[in-house]
């Protein structure tokens, strides 16, 4: 498959992760990639890439900076001619205080990566891409930001905020062929949640990950790659302003006591 044979892309959060593996599926697909992240493995990313044949260059940006984001603009347009995906997906986790834990210091600095980011990605990719006839925007919220119950107040309700801003953004780019989605990830084996998943290793308790799903178990960054892949192709053409749970499940029922599957309920 070539899916993004000839387009100019931009992938946040690209040092690890959901990032690092959208990241590498475009570029395997054709694309040209700017892998921007605040952290230096950023350009671990990009050697990957190159080694494995593809093109991509890195660049370190704070993706809640309003001059970062611009300039990540500009560099996908001076190196790959103009911009067609946007993929906004950088985000901190902001730890899990409750409410009354949580001082504005915190939830200020959560909701400007989170959110804001997000926010100005669209702001300034989004003219670039209806420049070029079209293309896509694809946001990285969670299931925190569908109810409660996922992640911190501050993680929460950044991420409710992103799943609404791609609703608004949609509407608001109404005829220029720029679609908007989102993808909202459950417990996915990423670096916010690595101490986690190294902890369940080493107890040998991996099963009780992700216990709350059907699936039961958790997501590798390989699976969100797929579904943000899909949104920013020519595939998903008709999809527009949806937030799209990818979570084994997680998210389609309210907490009950559920039977496994061929058991008899006790």
């Amino acid at each position: 498959m070539a899916r993004f044979t000839g387009k100019s892309i931009i992938v946040t959060g690209a040092g690890s992760g959901i990032g690092r593996a959208t990241a590498l599926l475009f570029a395997r697909e054709g694309g040209s990639v700017i892998v921007a992240d605040q952290a230096e493995t950023v350009e671990e990313t990009a050697d990957l890439i190159d080694r494995a044949g593809g093109t991509a260059h890195a660049i370190r940006i704070d993706a809640g900076s309003e001059d970062d984001v611009v300039r990540a603009v500009t560099v996908a347009c001076e190196y790959y001619g103009g911009l067609d995906v946007m993929f906004a997906n950088a985000g901190i986790s902001g730890g899990m205080a409750n409410i009354f834990d949580t001082d504005v210091a915190l939830i200020t600095e959560v909701l400007r990566v989170n959110l804001i980011g997000p926010f100005l990605a669209i702001k300034h990719a989004a003219p670039k891409i209806a420049e070029r006839g079209g293309g896509a925007i694809v946001l990285t919220a969670s299931v925190a930001g569908i109810r409660s119950g996922a992640g911190s107040p501050a993680y929460s309700a950044s991420k409710a905020g992103v799943i609404n801003l791609a609703m608004v953004s949609a509407q608001q780019l109404a005829g220029s062929n720029v679609r908007v989605n989102a993808i909202c990830p459950g417990l996915t084996e990423t670096g916010m949640t690595k101490p986690t998943f190294d902890y369940a290793r080493d107890a040998g308790k991996m099963d009780r990950l992700g216990r709350l799903n059907p699936l039961r178990r958790g997501a590798q960054p390989e699976e969100l790659a797929e579904v943000a892949a899909f949104l920013a192709s020519d595939a998903a053409s008709y999809v527009n302003g949806q937030a799209i749970a990818v979570d084994g499940g997680l998210s389609s029922s309210h907490p009950v006591t559920r039977q496994d599957y061929g058991k008899t309920a006790v």
